[in-house]
């Protein structure tokens, strides 16, 4: 198996000018998150956490991670069928992880 990152994208601005969620809408969100990682299983090795940029020059629209393992892109993208960051409108970049040769 393979273990690819994922990064989650949204439009800084759009998200800024989005209102705090109710305390209703937070655990809808919170129980869909939580159903995609049941779904991913023993899979998810890292459920990631939300990020913020800190230096000038950094990519903005990248608001957090989660580290999957999988049997291929083919098995990443059905794992990511229903996922709860694709369903606000945003995207997801979804990188493999590779050995560094030697190590």
């Amino acid at each position: 198996m393979a273990r690819y990152l994922l990064l989650y994208r949204a439009d800084p601005e759009a998200m800024a000018s989005m209102p705090e969620p109710t305390p209703e809408q937070a655990e809808q969100m919170n129980a869909a998150w939580t159903a995609w990682g049941e779904q991913v299983g023993a899979g998810l090795l890292d459920f990631g956490a939300p990020t913020a940029a800190v230096s000038d020059g950094a990519d903005r629209s990248i608001g957090g991670y989660t580290l999957i393992e999988a049997d291929g892109p083919d098995a990443v993208e059905t794992l990511l069928t229903g996922h709860p960051h694709r369903a606000m409108g945003g995207t997801i970049d979804v990188y493999e992880l590779t050995a560094i040769p030697g190590m």
